[in-house]
């Protein structure tokens, strides 16, 4: 099964997320709605779907602060993450790559700070949240 999902990857890039973090799923909802050609697919850090890819990427439960993105085979962690993410949407979204000039210590530095926060500003769910079942398709499970 790890083999099937892990060759899906060829042809999409997958989001893993915090799967209880509001801003988390805020940032899937509005990655799906300027993505109309479904390149992003999607599973949250704490499934079983994503464990094969933290394990190949020799990431721990300190993942689960971060949103991680693996395309074309790399694994991409906090801004470097998001910048990429929003560099493949729909609409003036890709300018904001231009964000990755920023070094990456600063960058981070501000990434951080927003994910040690966001369950104080933003709020958590008891559990993960579920696609629609018109969305399904794009989350591996």
């Amino acid at each position: 099964m790890a083999e099937k999902v892990m060759e899906m990857t060829r042809q999409h890039a997958i989001i893993f997320f915090d799967g209880v973090c509001n801003l988390c799923n805020g940032f899937v909802q509005f990655v799906i709605e300027r993505d109309p050609e479904g390149y992003f697919q999607f599973a949250s850090l704490q499934s079983e779907a994503a464990q094969p890819y933290l394990k190949k990427f020799q990431l721990d439960e300190n993942a689960l602060s971060s949103v991680v993105l693996v395309e074309n085979g790399k694994c991409y962690t906090q801004s470097s993450a998001a910048l990429r993410i929003l560099k493949k949407l729909s609409g003036g979204w890709p300018l904001l790559f231009a964000g990755i000039l920023i070094p990456r210590f600063l960058r981070d530095g501000l990434y951080n700070f927003i994910a040690r926060n966001r369950y104080r500003w933003f709020g958590k769910q008891e559990s993960c949240w579920l696609p629609t079942p018109a969305l399904k398709q794009r989350f591996l499970s």
